[in-house]
């Protein structure tokens, strides 16, 4: 994953204020350990760190492209799966590409799309797009929410970053909890309310939306909205279509200029991601898969069989591991270590749902 963390004022000149927006930055240095840089001006501050998957040369960011005498600058996390598709229809408009990195193929489809063009993207994401003729911002995030996206409004500032913690480092803003933070945080157990934080005056931006802040302010749009239907197909169909969308969504995710690792827990999900993964690297003559699991020390001394689960989780693992030839390592952990991870992973987020 990749961070990032930005401000913008229409009222004051930010380029004295490079030393927050760095600080900033800083306080989410673990979400992209590869590269940090920055992009300063006027009304406008953007710092990013980067965790390098693809194109390591030509996806640095902040990254600003210029077209037709204006310039566009963008801050992004997130994978954009549907690149290739996206990058040839944009060639064939005559478009023309400088390196391979999502990032640059997603700030062109803005320019090119507009504000229609989260509607054109499959994949994980949250970014900012400064214009810098119409001295506006574009933001959006993903149709599920994966990649966070938070802000706030202090003092004519739009604060926003990629972890509530980066927003807290901003001198101007508050932790307060009210009571409908109190709320957040205890009555509605690990769900929450779409919008809101357990912080005063600080949101997310929805899943499936977009906005553009300007000097009038932020207007919010929905881009995307789950829908229900009945299912009509048989068996057999049924069967198609979910192998087809497993192997579609699994495999896409795994194109990367670096090596590619998998939790594997022994639960359904991580064997089935596991499964689709280490067929498309054997297929396609890639390096063995690497698979990784956490464990504790005594554990097995205290697990108890029941109908629910009559073997380990380590079982079904090495079941896993064995059968589709991954390399795997198990890290093992006493109980305070693990308590300490959890409670520091906990910690990192602001609270177990920021992401």
């Amino acid at each position: 994953m990749c961070g990032f963390a930005g401000i913008v004022n229409y009222e004051k000149n930010l380029l004295n204020s490079d030393l927050i927006i760095k600080n900033m930055t800083k306080k989410i240095s673990s979400r992209g350990p590869d590269e940090n840089n920055y992009y300063l001006k006027e009304n406008v501050l953007f710092g990013h760190n980067r965790l390098i998957v693809r194109d390591p040369s030509g996806g640095t960011q902040p990254m600003s492209i210029e077209f037709q005498n204006n310039i566009y600058t963008i801050v992004y996390n997130g994978q954009i799966y549907n690149t290739d598709e996206i990058k040839r229809d944009l060639e064939k408009n005559g478009i023309i590409f400088n390196s391979y990195s999502d990032t640059e193929i997603l700030l062109r489809a803005y320019i090119y799309y507009g504000y229609d063009v989260a509607k054109y993207l499959n994949g994980i994401f949250s970014f900012a797009i400064w214009d810098y003729r119409k001295q506006e911002l574009f933001i959006a995030r993903d149709h599920f929410g994966v990649k966070p996206f938070f802000y706030t409004f202090k003092n004519n500032n739009f604060i926003f970053g990629s972890e509530i913690k980066c927003i807290l480092e901003h001198p101007e803003v508050e932790a307060t909890i009210d009571h409908n933070g109190i709320c957040e945080l205890i009555g509605l157990g690990p769900a929450h309310t779409p919008g809101l934080t357990v912080y005063k005056d600080i949101y997310e931006l929805k899943p499936g939306y977009f906005g553009v802040f300007d000097k009038y302010g932020l207007k919010l749009n929905q881009y995307f909205k789950l829908e229900t239907k009945e299912h009509t197909d048989d068996f057999e169909t049924t069967c198609r279509k979910i192998n087809y969308l497993l192997d579609d969504s699994i495999t896409k995710q795994l194109v990367s200029d670096v090596p590619l690792g998998l939790m594997l827990s022994g639960g359904l999900d991580s064997s089935i991601i596991t499964a689709y993964a280490a067929n498309f690297c054997k297929k396609n003559n890639l390096k063995t898969l690497k698979t990784f699991s956490v464990d504790y020390i005594d554990n097995d001394k205290n697990f108890v069989k029941s109908d629910f689960q009559p073997n380990s989780d380590d079982h079904y693992i090495s079941i896993m591991a064995d059968t589709f030839k991954t390399d795997h390592k198990k890290i093992v952990l006493d109980t305070p270590e693990l308590s300490n991870y959890l409670l520091e992973s906990m910690v990192a987020r602001d609270c177990p749902r920021n992401g």
